[in-house]
């Protein structure tokens, strides 16, 4: 009878297998049974588990036992620090109930779950968030620096091309529309008349046969001094 491994270091919580290898002498078809064992502090034995070669599976709140004849596997369940010790099985013949065949001893050593610092965590749970906070300021900071350059230089850009109607005009544009007070206003077409006076030179009367057949006048055009256009003399020229 042999089990292995030999020595089994765990955390607790965790689960420990061991493997029993059987060998019959006089044959496979004798009846037996195979008991685990678990020493104690006093060197005392004491049983943990058993099953038996008809039996494929027997499983407890603390151990499973699987049957692969001529191998048997333990599993020792949510391993506790007291569960630290020397395992070993013992194979148990029906015809021969007083002789028991004991393997060697397999160390079983389980250890406490580290645990972290409690003093470490909250420094680390609040120095993260500020590097998190400060790092969305600075982005944001720079978006909003590199959006208003953007509009900066399209207004700049736009205002020299002649895009941008200065104030100063906009303004006096809007003076000029019509106000939605204010009644609206009738162009009225106005006709100012010249007079034209055609002088001719006086001169001696020439006899009609001494008399040039091409004869040139010449004539003189004045015009009368111009006057600003009243609405009375604009109602005047048109009666």
């Amino acid at each position: 009878v042999t089990i292995f491994p030999a020595v089994l270091t765990l955390p607790e919580g965790d689960k420990a297998t061991f493997f029993c290898n059987i060998s019959m002498e006089n044959g496979s078809g004798s009846e037996y049974s195979l008991n685990w064992y678990k020493e104690t502090n006093h060197g005392q034995a004491q049983k943990t588990a058993e099953i038996s070669r008809n039996k494929p599976m027997t499983e407890t709140e603390k151990y499973r036992l699987i049957n692969h004849a001529p191998v048997f596997k333990i599993e020792i369940l949510n391993l506790h620090h007291n569960d630290s010790g020397s395992y070993y099985c013992g194979l148990i013949t029906i015809f021969e109930p007083d002789k028991v065949m004991e393997s060697s001893r397999s160390q079983l050593m389980v250890t406490a779950v580290p645990q972290m610092n409690a003093t470490d965590e909250p420094e680390m749970e609040e120095g993260n968030p500020s590097e998190h906070i400060k790092a969305m300021l600075l982005g944001i900071l720079l978006l909003a620096g590199v959006v208003v350059l953007l509009i900066f230089g399209y207004l700049t850009f736009t205002y020299r091309r002649g895009g941008m109607i200065p104030l100063e005009a906009m303004q006096t544009q809007f003076e000029t529309w019509p106000q939605p007070d204010m009644p609206p206003v009738v162009s009225i077409s106005t006709v100012d008349y010249g007079v034209l006076e055609f002088q001719r030179d006086q001169c001696t009367p020439v006899p009609p046969k001494t008399r040039l057949v091409e004869q040139t006048e010449y004539a003189t055009i004045i015009f009368p001094e111009e006057k600003p256009v009243t609405p009375e003399r604009g109602k005047k020229h048109l009666d």
